[in-house]
């Protein structure tokens, strides 16, 4: 049996993929009532499969409770963020959970941290809690890191397809935790160690957030100029060796926006390109804030809250808000002061999360003289014609009417 400790956003269907594969799965999560909605039938978040998933699961044996279980595999995965001052991972959910593994974990169980952290935190942060507890590491308890690799509104799918990688002391632990790992993914498991596994899932998101980096820097010195940076970018990737992504209104989620600050805090000396694209990243809402009081000025509209920004998600098509664009872009304008612009995400319309969200698309529309296309949700795209006749800042070039503003 396995017992998945975090039902969040990862091991939640993390989980239940185990489960409808085969494996006797128990999940555990500290929040009672997110078992409780677990345990009465319902899904805790919107992801396309993730209610057949759990179907599958539950018919399959899974099930759910606030309270550690006594058994042979353990996978925690729990919140790894980061500190705002040193840049360094806060891993104190993932001891927190090792910890009560320690409690009612039997000799020759596995505990394997799915959480991403920076190279090192195993070593530095959860060795010396099994330690503390009188286990022998190797003996007692075998200790694996195995990253998740998948991406909001895809996560059904990248669970069974993409690439695995498993990171522990021994090949022998390694090979029997990637069996289980192998009764649902189709991908290349590799098995390595675990200072390994912990550089490649950061260095992957660090990849990622340096390349957005300089499209978003590249939108910046286009604008000063006078230049139509997508069209720019349009010809630069008809180069065979050249692929620069697009700019957009800056980068949430959990992992892009968090992950690269790892490298940040604990080589501060040698990560100079990396802690600049987090600075351009980071900055971007504002850039963006900057764009809006410019066509603001251009249409003479004077008051903000004639200003609606659309989307309150980090991505399209997904509920999770976690680090988003536009909840930064909220924060900047209360530390300033100014009244909030007003907001609406098709995802979000049966409760408030901001102030002057609207829940509402069309009494949205009615209230505002401008509209901020934040995040490409699909419902936008089904409703460009109620858009005609409003200012548009479309911040992903999506928007197909005439006298669009772009970043």
């Amino acid at each position: 049996m396995i017992n998945v400790i975090g039902l969040g956003y990862i091991g939640l269907p993390t989980a239940l993929m185990m489960a409808s594969h085969g494996v006797e799965v128990i999940g555990t999560d500290y929040n009672k009532e997110l078992v409780a909605t677990l345990n009465a039938g319902k899904t805790t978040f919107k992801e396309d499969g993730l209610d057949e998933l759990f179907q599958a699961a539950v018919k399959a044996g899974i099930k759910f409770t606030a309270e550690y279980q006594k058994t042979d595999m353990y996978i925690v995965s729990v919140p790894t963020p980061y500190d705002k001052f040193s840049k360094k991972v806060d891993a104190c959910y993932v001891v927190a959970a090792v910890k009560e593994v320690m409690k009612v974990c039997p000799k020759g169980a596995t505990v394997v941290v799915e959480s991403t952290v920076s190279p090192g935190t195993i070593d530095k942060f959860v060795r010396p809690v099994i330690e503390e507890n009188g286990f022998k590491i190797g003996e007692d308890i075998n200790l694996v890191h195995a990253p998740e690799r998948i991406i909001p509104g895809n996560m059904v799918y990248e669970l069974l397809h993409n690439n695995r990688t498993i990171g522990a002391d021994s090949k022998e632990i390694g090979e029997k935790v990637k069996s289980y790992y192998a009764s649902f993914c189709q991908g290349e498991i590799v098995v390595t160690d675990i200072r390994t596994a912990e550089m490649t899932k950061v260095v992957e998101n660090t990849y990622r957030a340096v390349n957005i980096a300089f499209a978003n820097e590249l939108s910046r010195i286009c604008r000063h100029d006078n230049m139509d940076v997508y069209e720019i970018i349009k010809i630069c990737n008809m180069h065979p060796r050249v692929n620069i992504l697009q700019p957009g209104p800056g980068v949430g989620g959990h992992c892009i926006s968090v992950d690269p600050w790892f490298l940040v805090g604990d080589y501060p000396q040698l990560a100079k390109v990396i802690d600049e694209s987090m600075k351009t990243n980071d900055y971007q809402p504002v850039f963006v804030l900057e764009r809006i009081h410019e066509i603001m000025e251009e249409h003479n509209i004077t008051d903000n809250r004639k200003v609606g920004l659309y989307g309150l998600t980090y991505k399209e098509n997904v509920d999770d808000i976690r680090e988003s664009p536009t909840l930064q872009m909220l924060d900047i304008q209360e530390r300033h002061l100014a009244r909030p612009l007003k907001t609406f995400d098709p995802f979000f319309t049966q409760k408030e999360i901001v102030k002057n969200q609207i829940l509402d698309f069309d009494q949205f529309l009615s209230e505002v003289d401008m509209v901020v296309i934040m995040v490409k949700h699909d419902h936008i795209k089904q409703n460009w014609d109620k858009l005609k006749g409003k200012v548009i800042l479309d911040c992903h070039n999506i928007c197909p009417l005439e006298g669009v503003y772009h970043i």
